[in-house]
């Protein structure tokens, strides 16, 4: 584009490849950022241009619309539109097949973008590997030990457990009783009987009797 033509080419070529009606706005803002044209420098090259009969205007409330001379355009007959649309339809599907085309490529590239490369693999499996060496020497260490504990030594425990116990609430049992016989008479707190005869309880100590 010229100085001289003032955007004068770049408007006329714009309005016969689109062959559609715009405004001086839209012209402005489709062509300004690649041809750097000013909104006056616009408006002035679509009247010039109209006004050399280069293209058409309309005004549609109080605005303009312009558009190219269609006469310089071949008529095109019915046979000839359908092969259009024909054209524009199997076009419009190529579109969207490339769209979803587009579309699995991008969820597969994300996918493997998330995946671990052969690097970070190679390097996770030597942890791994080292890992499962470091059970297997447990598992060995433990077959080969010679304090295992028989099932019937197992039993025996749990047993005497319960044994145990059961004794202890048993116990734990007549001493409340008879604590609780004393108190009946005794002008005192049950805490400063336990003081005064030196008994610690179970609570005392924070321990707990287990279920057997």
């Amino acid at each position: 584009m010229s100085k001289k033509d003032n955007g004068t080419s770049v408007i006329l070529a714009y309005l016969n490849e689109k062959n559609r009606p715009y405004s001086s706005q839209d012209v402005f803002c489709n062509l300004q950022k690649q041809h750097g044209l000013g909104k006056t420098a616009v408006v002035k090259a679509m009247d010039l241009l109209a006004l050399e009969g280069k293209i058409k205007e309309k005004s549609y409330n109080k605005q303009k619309i312009y558009f190219a001379d269609q006469s310089q355009f071949k008529d095109v007959d019915d046979v000839e539109l359908k092969a259009m649309d024909a054209q524009i339809s199997q076009l419009s599907a190529d579109v969207q097949s490339i769209t979803q085309s587009c579309r699995q490529m991008d969820a597969e590239l994300k996918e493997l973008n998330s995946a671990l490369t052969t690097e970070e693999v190679m390097s996770e499996m030597k942890e791994l590997k080292a890992e499962c060496s470091g059970y297997r020497a447990r598992v060995e260490k433990i077959k080969s030990a010679t304090n295992h504990v028989t099932p019937e030594e197992r039993e025996k425990v749990y047993t005497d457990r319960n044994v145990y116990v059961k004794e202890w609430k048993k116990r734990k049992r007549l001493a409340s009783d008879m604590m609780d016989s004393i108190l009946e008479g005794y002008p005192k707190s049950k805490k400063q009987f336990l003081e005064e005869v030196g008994v610690e309880t179970d609570e005392d100590c924070k321990v707990v009797v287990p279920s057997t």
